[in-house]
């Protein structure tokens, strides 16, 4: 249950990353959803090579750890990309294209 709550707020961070870009909103929460499950999904397998069947707790471990890497994917991938320019364009007036009086 946790897990679920932890997945909705770093989606929420994601996607106000995504709305400061200019990107949907909406497309990076599934992004990082998809990232969250496969990540999971990835250090699950990998716990299973590892521990074998019997260590529960480190194969539960890995499986979070290797989900938290799937959001930092996507995250990075976000940080990465331009800000949105339309803010600081409607901020720019007139007065502000002068030369500074002496």
């Amino acid at each position: 249950m946790i897990e679920i709550v932890a997945l909705f707020i770093l989606c929420r961070k994601n996607g106000n990353l995504a709305k400061q870009k200019g990107l949907p909103h909406r497309r990076w929460w599934l992004n990082t959803i998809a990232a969250w499950i496969i990540g999971e999904m990835v250090g699950v397998f990998l716990g299973l090579a590892l521990f074998g069947q019997g260590n529960l707790p480190g194969l539960m471990a890995l499986a979070l750890v290797s989900a938290f890497g799937g959001y930092l994917l996507i995250r990075s991938i976000l940080e990465k990309k331009p800000d949105s320019l339309e803010d600081d364009i409607k901020k720019v007036g007139i007065d502000d294209l002068r030369p500074p009086k002496k």
